[in-house]
């Protein structure tokens, strides 16, 4: 295939009469009647299934349709009307009368599918080796010997070798993320909810999201944004307004952190370690602040994962299959499912307590950075590696993929380093809900520095065009009372999408005050250099767009002020508004508690 199919590259063509949509996909139908046997495919749309997607693009052009013209794969687990939806299973197979909510979005943007991918049967693998022999086994696109990854190892490979613009994969444990890294890809996992998974073959359905395979950040940041609409009809939708909360794509700013798991913790293979070191440095290059972060609560949480009741979800949706027909079924596939049969309440509830505590361990280390760096994998296998010890290998790679959905993070894999040997290895980078837009902003920076070919197509990467600012616009605020953790009125820091970045204590210069009369009960926190103490507090992060609200909240003589921590640095905090009168009756002096917690927990009023 001569053509670069990045969206660049092709709506330039298209623009200046090089080429059309018409001569870009009949010059891919060519290129697959000579490999007809290519088992990164499960089914081809003919020229004349095709004809209809053509057709719907005439009249416009590209700076009518975002995805004008880009041709696109679907994993064969996600519904194209008209075309049989299989998981890799033939005898689970319907043949859909509509479209998936996103491939709808996406095709209604001028985007034209070329057929549905192979994929680990019913999106359980992160190997890509788990196809049945209908299918066959999709190669690595950069070398035979070594897995492709899964579940979603056809959409990878076909998009890592320039037969498509991008792809449509799924991601529970990680399927959107190992091909990525393993063919040298974009592999985007949204927030959950943001995409859809209407039309999509369940494999966790509270865990589950589509997935993104791109050859460049741009491409993965145009495809999510048409991609990521709200679907009320879709029960785990979520809505977000990126705008509001003063997040977009773009240039990244000096200033910013990122977290590094202790290395230790990184369990990487030569080149994965190489990945890891080559996006740190970048990262720094470009004004970021690395800061080590402790990952074991996250990497507690993957083991949760196969290892506790979320398998019964995949019982759920494909039990009474198994029971049916055993045969239907990779004899992998079969023994992990199975296993979904046998937790009990007990077991959920037991794994579902223990998941929270590590959420919230997690959540509090997240929250000192502005997103993570960790390895997308620890390392490539062999298919014969995987042929010896289809289990042990398998969960190895999940490492630092399984917990992310457990934990409802955003993530995106980011090629980095092409090896001596010749294959790929990357990273991924991770925050909390919500955060996809900056996270694909980093990976543009990185992209950008580290300067890879396109997949496996040899072909060179453009140079980046310039963008406005990123923003991710947020401000620290300093909580002294009820504000706080678990007092009565942190719900109004944590429903605006607060997060906790620290416990700490003021600078040794401050008087805490109660005024009693209110309820609940108020603090007052003085500035006294001549009598103060440090004063327990912490520091919460809100979205500057949540940030006017939050203020209508708080009542006079409260305001919001410069507050000094022990570490010498200045933050937004309560303070008291000056002139108010504190010699009343109802305001009690709590300086000598050392905090507003410690004075409740003395038998204040709550």
């Amino acid at each position: 295939m001569t053509h670069n199919l990045t969206r660049r590259a092709l709506h330039a063509a298209y623009r200046n009469g090089t080429t059309t949509p018409d001569d870009v996909i009949e010059a891919l139908v060519g290129a697959a009647e000579r490999a007809p046997d290519d088992s990164a495919w499960i089914y081809r749309l003919s020229r004349d299934e095709l004809a209809p997607y053509l057709a719907a693009l005439a009249g416009y052009s590209p700076d009518d349709l975002p995805l004008y013209g880009l041709p696109f794969a679907i994993k064969d687990n996600i519904d194209l009307a008209g075309v049989p939806t299989t998981a890799g299973c033939p005898d689970y197979a319907y043949t859909p009368e509509r479209h998936a909510f996103v491939v709808a979005a996406l095709i209604a943007a001028g985007a034209i599918p070329l057929g549905k991918t192979n994929l680990d049967q019913f999106a359980t693998g992160l190997v890509g080796e788990r196809a049945l022999a209908v299918y066959g086994t999709p190669d690595n696109a950069f070398d035979a010997d070594y897995i492709p990854g899964g579940s979603s190892s056809g959409s990878a490979v076909v998009t890592a070798a320039g037969q498509v613009c991008f792809a449509l994969g799924t991601d529970t444990a990680g399927s959107g993320r190992v091909p990525a890294a393993f063919n040298n890809l974009f592999g985007v996992k949204p927030s959950l909810g943001l995409l859809s998974t209407s039309g999509v073959v369940p494999a966790c359905k509270s865990l589950d999201t589509i997935s993104l395979f791109a050859l460049t950040a741009d491409d993965a940041n145009a495809v999510f944004k048409v991609a990521a609409g709200y679907d009320e009809s879709c029960a785990q939708a979520r809505a977000h307004d990126f705008r509001a909360a003063g997040q977009r794509y773009g240039q990244m700013a000096p200033g910013f952190s990122f977290g590094v798991p202790p290395r230790v913790q990184w369990q990487t293979d030569t080149a994965y370690t190489a990945a890891m070191d080559q996006a740190i440095s970048v990262l720094a290059a470009a004004g970021g602040q690395p800061v080590e972060v402790d990952c074991q609560p996250m990497l507690e949480a993957a083991k949760l994962l196969y290892g506790g009741p979320w398998l019964a979800e995949r019982y759920h949706a494909m039990g009474a299959l198994l029971s049916e027909r055993p045969a239907a079924f990779h004899p992998v596939t079969r023994d992990i499912i199975q296993g979904g049969a046998r937790p009990s309440a007990v077991d959920t509830f037991d794994a579902m307590y223990r998941l929270a505590e590590c959420k919230r361990q997690a959540d509090r280390a997240l929250a000192a950075v502005d997103f993570m760096l960790a390895p997308t994998t620890v390392c490539h296998p062999t298919k014969a590696e995987v042929a010896a010890e289809p289990v042990a290998v398998n969960t190895r790679l999940g490492t630092w993929t399984n917990f992310m959905n457990l934990l409802d993070y955003s993530a995106l894999a980011v090629p980095v380093v092409l090896a001596a040997s010749g294959r790929p290895a990357g990273v991924t980078l991770f925050a909390s809900a919500f955060e996809d837009l900056w996270l694909q902003s980093a990976a543009r920076l990185i992209e950008a520095a580290c300067d890879l070919p396109l997949g496996a197509t040899g072909q060179p990467r453009e140079p980046a065009a310039a963008l406005a600012p990123a923003r991710n616009a947020t401000l620290d605020i300093v909580v002294c009372g009820a504000h706080l953790d678990g007092l009565a009125l942190n719900h109004q820091l944590v429903e605006r999408d607060g997060v906790c970045v620290e416990a700490g204590h003021t600078a040794a210069a401050y008087r805490l005050l109660a005024m009693t009369a209110d309820e609940p009960p108020r603090p007052a926190l003085i500035r006294s250099d001549a009598d103060g103490a440090a004063i327990a507090v912490e520091r919460w992060r809100l979205p500057a767009a949540y940030v006017g609200s939050f203020l209508a909240a708080i009542p006079a003589p409260l305001g919001l002020g410069q507050v000094e921590l022990d570490d010498g640095q200045c933050y937004t905090g309560f303070i008291c508004s000056a002139g108010t009168p504190l010699d009343r009756p109802d305001v009690v002096d709590i300086t000598d508690f050392g905090g507003w917690a410690a004075w409740q927990a003395a038998g204040a009023p709550a």
